[in-house]
């Protein structure tokens, strides 16, 4: 703890405190029902909304892995989270709104407002531990992992097993105190102190004497590290060292992945916690507004100062073994924060590790109360009980991922590759169990055992990498699903009608059912959205690109940039003002 000032202590101490002021001040409010509790009453404004799913993102651990993407690959490193952003628009503009019309709690009680049947009630039950559970304390274990890290490094003389064990059980109580209300407004609070001090960083480090005395970044690094795109080779050394990816490699990533592939945070179709928040906001329109935000944020905002302190990383500890790239980002702050602003970013990664985990701890829960224990075995109770509940499983959450963190995580370091590629295919189900009345509860528990099946087969006979190994996966996942889709019974017509009536999801998939209920305005104009989805995927990167070129000197290539941008952000506010934001009329 020498290595910390009492003006360091101050601003840790002030951003607890604060945390906790929050979390007391909406305990009465959370304790009225789940509703409120898992959905903040379902009155979140957008910007509050779209911040939180923004603030959760960022955890603790992701500005250490960016910064390694790019100490290890350049900037062209982060394609592999970039892919991504054209996913995110497909939830903005298709199924934000519909999540928001369904007037669900968790989007596992989807699952039997859409399917009927034994294996839908069996599907929302598994998925209800297996997700709120140990997927969860996975996630929460991760984390938790990179918060170790950072302590270890910043503050040498702490215990930091004991610190996480302290700051997972203040982020249990004023979670399970204050619910998703707490949660969402420490969140907005928590992505302010982290967006500034790791802005705060950037600004030092790349002002730093090391960096300055080499002449700047641009100078001290090779070219090829400054390139926003990979090089489209078989061979990372293609004479200039630049970051190579084969062309088959890129599409996976991009035409495949974003929408094939469940990921944590960036589910197709929306899902875990955004699906919470779209799900909390005040009506269509702030659902909308809140997943548009977040996308924003989420690749223009967050990502460039990480950037820059992975880049500084490389010119002040160039010697890094490659396994240790992340700590760079970690070292960068120990050598260029003075007394009082090391204090800060401490309090800053404490915001974002802590709304990471304030957020899952909440999410997870709302699944276990209402997806399991609720639906199973005590369907009857009253309010008071079910937020009594609540409470209870957010703390044996909270423990049972301290579990994970000490215990077992560290034995499964691979997890992430196996989650991220046994998820590929089901994105298929995901996005279509909204459009297709055929799909039905089979195909989506097909979905979740093909692609594991596929990875086993792969990466036992053969030596085919990720993400190459995505077209077999989803391919065979597709195949499988609709074989088996044909093979069962349909969801009973009483059910897709009752779907149908509550979401008004139209498109020719649903004719069937349509034509069965006349009376029901269902939604069209899909072509108009395909349109705002392809204008907001150029907004983003318009943004993304148009921010790097500001930072890095070319600031005309800049202006091009964010004239795209602007040109598509007003092709998408015509659109949408036309349809009165929350209609697809």
């Amino acid at each position: 703890m020498a290595s910390l000032t009492l003006l360091d202590l101050a601003f840790i101490a002030g951003y607890l405190l604060l945390t906790l002021v929050v979390g007391l001040y909406f305990s009465s409010r959370a304790s009225e029902n789940v509703g409120e509790f898992f959905l903040s009453g379902r009155q979140l404004p957008w910007w509050i909304a779209g911040t939180g799913m923004v603030a959760t993102t960022f955890a603790a651990d992701t500005p250490l892995a960016v910064a390694g993407f790019v100490a290890r690959n350049g900037i062209a490193g982060n394609w592999i989270w970039w892919t991504f952003v054209s996913g995110g628009m497909l939830t903005v503009f298709f199924f934000a709104r519909l999540w928001r019309r369904a007037n669900i709690l968790t989007d596992l009680e989807f699952i039997e407002l859409r399917y009927s049947g034994r294996a839908a009630t069996f599907l929302r039950g598994f998925k209800a531990v297996y997700f709120g559970l140990f997927i969860n304390a996975i996630i929460i274990g991760w984390v938790n992992m990179a918060m170790f890290k950072i302590i270890k490094i910043m503050v040498p003389g702490i215990n930091a097993e004991l610190t996480i064990v302290g700051l997972v059980i203040f982020t249990a109580v004023y979670s399970g105190m204050s619910g998703l209300w707490g949660v969402s407004i420490t969140d907005a609070v928590q992505f302010i102190i982290a967006m500034t001090g790791c802005i705060i960083l950037a600004v030092l480090a790349v002002n730093s004497p090391v960096v300055v005395a080499a002449g700047g970044l641009q100078r001290a690094l090779p070219g090829w590290m400054f390139d926003f795109f990979p090089s489209f080779s078989a061979t990372k050394d293609v004479g200039t060292g630049a970051y190579a990816l084969p062309f088959a490699s890129f599409a996976a990533m991009a035409f495949v992945q974003w929408w094939a592939s469940w990921y944590p945070g960036a589910e197709p179709g929306g899902g875990g916690y955004v699906a919470q928040r779209m799900m909390s906001a005040k009506d269509e329109k702030h659902s909308l507004l809140a997943t548009l935000w977040f996308t924003i944020a989420h690749y223009c905002v967050r990502p460039w100062p990480w950037i820059v302190v992975g880049l500084v990383s490389l010119v002040m500890f160039p010697n890094l073994p490659a396994n240790q790239k992340e700590d760079g980002f970690v070292h960068v702050m120990n050598a260029v924060l003075p007394p009082g602003l090391k204090g800060l970013l401490i309090a800053a990664f404490l915001a974002a590790y802590m709304s990471t985990l304030s957020t899952h701890l909440n999410w997870g829960t709302s699944y276990l109360i209402n997806d399991f224990y609720k639906r199973f075995f005590k369907p009857e109770a009253d309010q008071k009980h079910y937020v009594l509940m609540s409470r209870a499983v957010t703390a044996l959450t909270a423990a049972f991922a301290l579990y994970i963190t000490f215990f077992v995580l560290q034995s499964i370091t691979s997890a992430w590759e196996f989650i991220i590629q046994c998820g590929a295919g089901t994105g298929f189900v995901l996005i279509m169990r909204w459009f297709w009345w055929r799909l039905n509860a089979w195909s989506e528990i097909t979905s979740m055992i093909a692609p594991i099946v596929a990875f086993a087969v792969l990466s036992t006979f053969t030596t085919i990498a990720f993400p190459n190994t995505l077209f077999i996966i989803v391919l065979f996942t597709i195949v499988c699903t609709l074989l088996v889709t044909f093979l069962t019974p349909p969801t009973e017509a009483s059910r897709l009608d009752s779907f149908f009536r509550t979401t008004r999801v139209g498109g020719i998939f649903w004719k069937p059912v349509s034509d069965r209920l006349p009376d029901v305005k269902a939604d069209h104009g899909f072509l108009a959205l395909f349109a705002d989805w392809f204008f907001g995927v150029v907004l983003v990167y318009s943004v993304l690109f148009g921010t790097g070129k500001l930072i890095f000197g070319e600031p005309l290539i800049a202006m091009i940039y964010y004239g795209a941008g602007a040109v598509s952000g007003f092709m998408i506010y015509r659109d949408l003002s036309r349809r009165n934001w929350k209609t697809f009329d």
